[in-house]
C-alpha cells in the first residue's frame, strides 16, 4: 500500500514539474509534447530509421545498404564471409545517423545520462523484438578509468544495466577492463582501428565470464574492431560465445 502511495506521488509530482517546467528534446531542443519517447519528443523519435532483416546472421548488417544485392539475401555477408569476427552475432537498433547520431553524441559528451532509457528502448525494440538474444551474461565494453572520470559515467554500462534488467540476466560491469587509454577510434582507418585496440583490454573476473554465453553491450558499431577485440579476450577467458548488441553503427 505504502508503495503505491509513494509512487502515486511520484507520478504526480513528475507531472507538476513537467507543467512548471516542460521539459525540451535533448536532441532537438524543443518541446517535448504528450507523445514523447521521455526525454526524447515524439518528432524525433518517430524519425529514427530502424534496421530490419533480412541483415546478415553474424555483424548483422542489413542488405539494403547493399544497393546491388542479388535476391534472395545471403545469409552472410561478403566481409564477413572473408573474415569471420570472434563474436556470434551483432546486431544494432539503427544506423548511426541523423537522429540517433545526435542522441549519442548528447548522451556520450554533453552528460544526457537519461537518453539511456529510449536508447535501450530501441535496441529492444529492433534486435529482442526480431529475434532471440542468446545470453546469460551481460558485459558492457569499458572505458578507460581516465575518460570515465571525465565523463562521469560509461555510457555502455548505462545501458547493459537496463539490458540485464528487462531480460533478466545478470550484468557485471567490471567484467572487462580497458588496460590503456586508446586514441578515438573515428580518427582512424579499419586497418589503424584494429591496431589501436589490440592489447588494449583484459578480463578482469575470469571466473565470471568461464562457460558463459555473453551478451557485450556498446553505443555504437563502427568497423568492429573494439567488440571483435573484447570478444576475442572474453573467448579467451572461457566465455563459450559472445553476441554484440548496438544502439547504431555506421553502414
Amino acid at each position: 500500500m505504502r508503495v503505491a502511495v509513494l509512487s502515486g506521488l511520484r507520478e504526480w509530482g513528475d507531472a507538476a514539474l513537467d507543467l512548471m517546467f516542460p521539459p525540451r528534446c535533448p536532441v532537438c531542443g524543443e518541446l517535448a509534447g504528450p507523445d514523447r519517447r521521455p526525454p526524447v519528443c515524439g518528432p524525433c523519435w518517430s524519425s529514427i530509421i530502424r534496421f530490419a532483416p533480412p541483415w546478415c546472421r553474424v555483424c548483422g548488417i542489413p542488405f539494403w545498404v547493399f544497393a546491388d544485392r542479388a535476391d534472395p539475401a545471403p545469409a552472410t555477408c561478403a566481409a564477413c564471409v572473408r573474415r569471420c569476427p570472434p563474436y556470434l552475432f551483432a546486431r544494432s537498433a539503427a544506423p548511426y545517423t541523423g537522429t540517433v547520431r545526435e542522441a549519442l553524441h548528447a548522451f556520450k559528451f554533453l552528460g544526457q545520462a537519461s537518453l539511456a532509457a529510449p536508447l535501450l528502448d530501441l535496441i529492444l525494440e529492433v534486435c529482442a523484438g526480431t529475434e532471440r538474444l542468446p545470453g546469460d551474461l551481460v558485459v558492457p565494453v569499458p572505458l578507460h578509468p581516465a575518460r570515465e572520470r571525465e565523463r562521469g559515467y560509461n555510457q555502455s554500462a548505462l545501458l547493459a544495466r537496463r539490458l540485464a534488467r528487462r531480460l533478466r540476466l545478470p550484468c557485471r560491469m567490471r567484467a572487462l577492463e580497458r588496460r590503456r587509454a586508446t586514441r578515438a577510434q573515428t580518427e582512424l582507418t579499419g586497418r589503424e582501428r584494429r591496431r589501436n585496440v589490440l592489447g588494449a583490454f583484459s578480463v578482469a573476473e575470469p571466473r565470471v565470464v568461464r562457460d558463459r554465453h555473453v551478451v557485450l553491450v556498446d553505443d555504437v558499431l563502427t568497423t568492429g574492431a573494439t567488440v571483435a577485440e573484447c570478444a576475442r579476450v572474453l573467448i579467451r577467458a572461457g566465455a563459450r560465445t559472445v553476441g554484440v548488441v548496438t544502439v547504431a553503427r555506421v553502414t
